[in-house]
């Protein structure tokens, strides 16, 4: 794989651990921790899981383990999407935050054809850093994806990141108009 592709794939990767960190920022806790879906998905953890992922991929995965113990990875089924009593907002960001310096240490240090080993990927468990790098983008802004919806919810902040044209520009009674367009033409729709 050619190398000239690393800074993209790492600018790619940053951004969307940008995006996913904007929406967890400037709620009480109380909102942050609160499942928001049938599943229990919860915009801190979310940021905990990713956190939990990353450091498996860009740290075990390629032979540089991340310093702290995550329990949490090898407990019970989901222990990593949500925060646990003792675990503060402050200490999720933290935690995200030293995630991130890891993977960013990991990713100037070691090429793209690095080999990587992803035991729980079967028999394509032999990799690369390079795909590695793909997969946690895809993973990083399917969860950004999920965070953007849920705090679109709570306070109508939606948008990849503050000051990203990426919706159009309405103000409330403009978003308002267009959701009730939506839901008359779904209204109207026959159901089945």
């Amino acid at each position: 794989m050619d190398d000239a592709l690393m800074p993209i794939l790492a600018r790619y990767l940053r951004r969307q651990h940008e995006g996913l960190r904007w929406k967890v920022e400037g709620l009480p806790e109380r909102e942050l921790r609160m499942p928001r879906t049938p599943t229990g998905t919860n915009l801190l953890g979310l940021l905990k899981h990713v956190s939990g992922v990353e450091a498996d991929y860009l740290g075990s995965c390629l032979g540089r383990p991340f310093e702290e113990p995550l329990p949490w990875m090898d407990a019970e089924p989901d222990d990593d999407m949500f925060a646990a009593a003792d675990e503060s907002v402050a200490w999720v960001l933290s935690l995200h935050e030293r995630v991130r310096a890891h993977a960013e240490a990991t990713i100037e240090a070691l090429p793209l054809d690095a080999p990587a080993h992803v035991p729980w990927w079967g028999e394509q468990a032999d990799t690369t850093m390079g795909r590695l790098l793909v997969h946690l983008t895809a993973e990083v802004a399917r969860h950004a994806g999920h965070a953007d919806i849920l705090r679109e919810q709570i306070d109508a902040a939606a948008g990849q990141r503050p000051g990203i044209g990426d919706l159009a520009h309405r103000d409330p009674a403009g978003w308002a108009a267009y959701v009730e367009r939506l839901r008359a033409i779904a209204e109207a729709t026959p159901g089945e």
